[in-house]
């Protein structure tokens, strides 16, 4: 019973010191350029797929040439692999991108993690990122920034976004999902380095 007691005590301590991370993250939050496109499925799965090896400010501006010409899946289909290439760029690997998205082959967005990661070019962090930011279901889309910025707090000591993914799901909990990616991301925008990063959560009292 004691050790019950014990796991339990550790369990609401753990929970107190993520809400007082979100918290100082949700004071500290400036808007992520992608997510102007809020909750709509086909912008925010094909600029999070353009997204990748690219600043977001880059990736905002190309989608918005896409989008202008291509409102719609049904539309995007309608482009050819060039024209696709040309509205995207200076993306990185915006030939390759723009394969992906021109051979999407999709009536429309799913809304489940299976069907989702049988979209070439898309990887574990887009497919959550969809579900969390497009559908409101729950999941956490690790990047660089929620990688790192986890590391530094201590919350793991993984090598890779997928190990830090499996360990988030085991200690973060679920109300704290949908806010996650956009918080830890800006975060991680404004502190590019590690070291202006503890600067940063040693004056939040986040860290000793």
């Amino acid at each position: 019973m004691k050790s019950a007691e014990q796991q339990c005590s550790r369990s609401v301590e753990t929970s107190k010191k993520i809400d007082i991370v979100f918290k100082a993250f949700k004071r500290n939050y400036i808007l992520v350029p992608l997510e102007v496109f809020g909750k709509d499925p086909y912008k925010t799965l094909v600029s999070t797929l353009l997204s990748s090896r690219t600043r977001d400010e880059v990736t905002l501006e190309a989608s918005k040439r896409l989008f202008s010409v291509a409102k719609s899946l049904s539309e995007l289909g309608q482009l050819d692999e060039l024209e696709i290439a040309k509205l995207i760029y200076p993306v990185g690997f915006y030939k390759t991108k723009a394969k992906y998205l021109k051979n999407l082959n999709i009536s429309k967005v799913p809304n489940n993690h299976e069907e989702l990661m049988k979209i070439n070019g898309v990887g574990r962090k887009t497919a959550n990122l969809v579900l969390n930011r497009a559908f409101g279901i729950p999941a956490i889309a690790v990047d660089t920034h929620v990688h790192r910025i986890c590391n530094v707090l201590g919350w793991v000591k993984t090598k890779t976004p997928e190990q830090t993914e499996k360990e988030l799901i085991k200690i973060i909990p679920e109300s704290y999902w949908p806010d996650l990616n956009r918080l830890f991301v800006s975060i991680g925008r404004q502190y590019t380095t590690n070291k202006r990063l503890v600067e940063f959560l040693k004056k939040e009292k986040l860290v000793d």
